[in-house]
């Protein structure tokens, strides 16, 4: 093993555990290794200004395939740039679809649709939570989805933790459905080309299936949670209507919205790439919203960026160092070129490693091991882009700290004096994991194998 490689390995694992233990900022944990790598692997070990440069891809902006699939194969090494343009495009619009009142307004709605029964609320949210994750980053589904069902717990009287839990689970579950849904799948799909309409026809279909079980398994769980008669006056809850705070920027944020579904979904015909459409719905909300941009500047979310830029330049050093083709090889060997146990080692591995790592990182690190897992054992490289996906998104799911969502949900929670334990959360949660691991297992030796 050479220096370099011993040297990318340390600051991987150092950042790693940092992130772990969650003591320190976790972009400036990236940040700093990230610069380590910089100067300690490829600069002073490999001695290549080249390796630095490849890193930090700032070729990406320049080459015709950044916006445009035509433009010939994209840039995928070190700082995957599509990706960060990408979620800041959507951050900014998400932004704008805030202050309009946007998503309150849409949970207020289901709940006057559903006449305010709780199980029909709590089936109907958890499906909402699935189906908004397919085209927002679970995050922000969540921080407004738990706000409101907290409002909507206080109003009608009953215990909020079940419903925030499985909404929790079900925007994970939802966000494996598309490319946009969850950041690994973006990782994922932006770095091997593939569309939100791949995603849509494969992983969705496996989430559509996976939803029905668990819809059932968490009704039956929480069943006695909505036993309790509806006795509260509906008439004096608050109107669907009461949320639009500006009828005007409501009616432009989700003309923006639906035109940034449309061009996702239809970006593989158009051949627009996700960074072009990111960066075109940035331009539109700020031009719709001329009197609120430096509070939507204000609102996107630096960290996350940031935690990605210093997380490909690390990453970048176990690939061009050959560490993780050290690794696909380990893999391979193991499974002795066995096609099925390859899938199921990494569709289990990346589920068991996201329940207690942020799957953000574990995706990023896992994408160049299947590009090599696919050519050494013959195998399309999109059985094993799908299974990654899976792996990470609902792996994600099983404990309070395995996705970003499911933080963001508990904390949110936790502000508002509804205290999620460990304990009450995994005992509910693991198990619909593991059916849904079980079903994905399934559905891709059905499909592929």
């Amino acid at each position: 093993m050479t220096l370099a490689q011993i040297l990318a390995i340390i600051i991987f694992v150092v950042m790693f555990i940092l992130i772990i233990m969650d003591k320190i900022p976790r972009h400036y944990v990236t940040l700093t290794c990230a610069v380590l790598t910089i100067v300690l692997v490829f600069g002073l070990a490999m001695r290549d200004p080249a390796a630095i440069w490849e890193a930090l891809n700032f070729k990406a902006f320049t080459s015709p395939s950044f916006w445009h699939a035509s433009g010939g194969p994209s840039e995928s090494a070190g700082i995957n740039w599509e990706t960060i343009v990408f979620i800041a495009g959507m951050m900014i619009m998400v932004e704008g679809m805030s202050h309009s009142g946007f998503f309150r307004w849409l949970c207020m709605k289901l709940a006057r649709m559903v006449h305010y029964k709780k199980l029909a609320l709590f089936i109907s949210f958890m499906v909402l939570s699935s189906v908004l994750a397919m085209f927002i980053d679970s995050i922000t589904v969540i921080l407004f989805l738990v706000a409101v069902t907290i409002e909507l717990a206080s109003l009608l009287e009953f215990d909020p933790i079940p419903m925030i839990m499985t909404e929790i689970f079900c925007a994970n579950l939802g966000g494996s459905a598309t490319m946009c849904g969850d950041p690994p799948n973006i990782i994922i799909g932006t770095s091997l080309g593939m569309s939100f309409f791949d995603f849509l026809s494969h992983t969705g279909v496996c989430a559509g299936i996976s939803l029905i079980f668990i819809v059932l398994y968490f009704t039956f769980v929480f069943r006695n949670e909505f036993k309790k008669p509806d006795t509260v006056d509906v008439s004096k809850l608050p109107t669907p209507e009461s949320a639009i705070v500006n009828k005007t920027d409501f009616i432009k944020s989700t003309v923006i919205f639906a035109l940034a579904v449309v061009l996702l979904v239809s970006h593989s015909a158009t051949g627009l790439t996700v960074s072009f459409i990111g960066v075109l719905i940035a331009i539109l909300t700020m031009v719709a919203n001329p009197r609120s941009i430096k509070k939507i500047i204000r609102g996107v979310d630096y960290v996350t960026l940031t935690f990605f830029m210093g997380l490909f330049v690390v990453v970048s050093g176990l690939e061009q160092t050959g560490v993780l083709n050290v690794i696909a090889d380990f893999i391979s060997s193991v499974c002795d070129g066995n096609q099925g146990m390859i899938v199921s080692v990494i569709l289990w591995i990346s589920g068991a490693a996201s329940a207690f790592v942020d799957n953000i990182p574990f995706a990023a690190t896992m994408v160049p091991v299947v590009k090599e897992l696919a050519t050494l054992n013959n195998m399309p490289v999109h059985v094993l882009a799908y299974t990654l996906a899976i792996g990470c998104d609902v792996g994600g799911s099983a404990t309070p700290i395995g996705a970003s969502a499911n933080v963001v949900g508990i904390s949110t929670a936790e502000g508002s004096g509804h205290h999620i334990s460990w304990g009450r959360y995994c005992r509910d949660v693991v198990p619909a994991t593991v059916i849904v691991l079980v079903i994905s297992n399934l559905y891709l030796f059905m499909r592929y194998l």
